[in-house]
């Protein structure tokens, strides 16, 4: 037959373990990783105690002092009774000990990204041909919006601006700042530089600007709607040049097949207009491009050339890399500052209030 004191040890082991177990299934999972995880085996050990405890008990007699009064007695026994509460405690700072030395740990990521740009030259030809209105509202209006269009779609990526005619001019180097040579380009118009098509010097300051960069890929985009005429610049030169510093030239004809609208001549400072034969010299540009490794387009109408730049921007894709770094921030202190708690009031109620209960 069970005594009292056997089956306060009894509900004292049945709360040991119940906490223990408890502690574990909920924080098993409560946090994004373990750095010890195999020692949860360790928790085994509270069972083994718990068996050793309920059958040193029984071993135990109940401490019978006769000489007391019957308030005394009754204290003596209370206090027999509720000295099992300081096995559940010692267990409990046992399962919180085990989990602090498996190191709960909170996982926080963070993504860091790198992108590597392109620097990209946009060469324009300025010349009073770009006046032609076989492109809406003519040929120089439709390819400066394009042109900003394709710069401010390039956030990563850095843009410097030449303009050419009879002869050429930077007029912004390579940067970041999109707005600026965005309203450098919008600004730009024909009779700005001397008139003429020196695509040969339009190529070579648009080369220049690309010579001192140490990007992974460096592009021109050359655009005109004419034939070089100015023989001291020929453009193969500068191509070959190009393609020695690593440089791709993406070149594009403007204007439609056939006769256009442009100016045929300027008086009192207004230029007239007639129809006029197209003439761009398509072999040069295809041997810029295929020196250089580049592209020959040709824009008919304000579409094409639209989906020509998107087509540039499909072909010299920015190159981006990830990279995931996880910080863990430490989660045992609360376990190990538990179980030292614990393991402290069960020394002071030990040595204390139980002390002849446990003598």
């Amino acid at each position: 037959m069970f005594k009292k004191h056997d089956i306060a040890a009894g509900i004292a082991i049945v709360l040991s373990n119940g906490i223990a177990f408890a502690l574990w299934w909920y924080y098993k999972d409560a946090f994004d990783h373990y750095l010890y995880p195999v020692l949860f085996h360790a928790l085994w050990i509270i069972p083994v105690l718990s068996v050793w405890y309920f059958f040193r008990q029984m071993k135990i007699p109940m401490v019978q002092l006769s000489a007391l009064s019957f308030i005394e007695e009754k204290q003596e026994s209370s206090l027999g009774w509720f000295r099992h509460v300081l096995f559940p405690m010692r267990m409990v700072a046992i399962a919180l000990l085990v989990m602090a030395f498996a190191r709960p740990q909170s996982k926080d990521s963070e993504e860091k990204t790198y992108t590597k740009g392109i620097d990209i030259v946009l060469a324009l030809d300025l010349s009073s041909s770009m006046l032609a209105q076989d492109l809406k509202p003519n040929r120089i209006e439709a390819s400066k919006q394009v042109g900003i269009n394709f710069i401010q779609s390039r956030v990563n990526d850095r843009f410097a601006l030449v303009a050419y005619a009879g002869n050429a001019r930077t007029l912004a180097p390579l940067t970041t700042d999109h707005a600026r040579v965005s309203f450098l380009m919008d600004q730009a118009g024909v009779g700005d530089l001397e008139d003429g098509t020196a695509i040969g010097m339009g190529l070579g300051y648009a080369v220049n600007r690309l010579s001192t960069s140490d990007a992974a890929s460096k592009v021109i985009i050359l655009l005109t709607d004419g034939e070089n005429n100015v023989r001291s610049y020929p453009p193969l030169t500068y191509a070959e040049s190009a393609a020695e510093f690593g440089i791709k030239v993406y070149t594009i004809g403007v204007g439609k097949n056939g006769m256009a609208k442009a100016p045929v001549d300027k008086i009192n400072g207004r230029y007239r207009y007639g129809m006029v034969q197209v003439s761009i010299d398509e072999e040069t540009l295809r041997s810029i491009a295929r020196i250089t490794g580049g592209k020959y387009f040709r824009a008919t109408n304000n579409r094409k050339l639209e989906e020509i730049y998107a087509e540039i921007d499909q072909m010299e894709k920015i190159e981006i890399e990830k990279n995931v770094i996880y910080n863990y921030e430490e989660n045992f202190f609360w376990f190990a500052l538990a179980a030292i708690g614990l393991l402290a009031l069960e020394f002071v109620f030990r040595h204390t209030l139980f002390l002849s209960a446990t003598g």
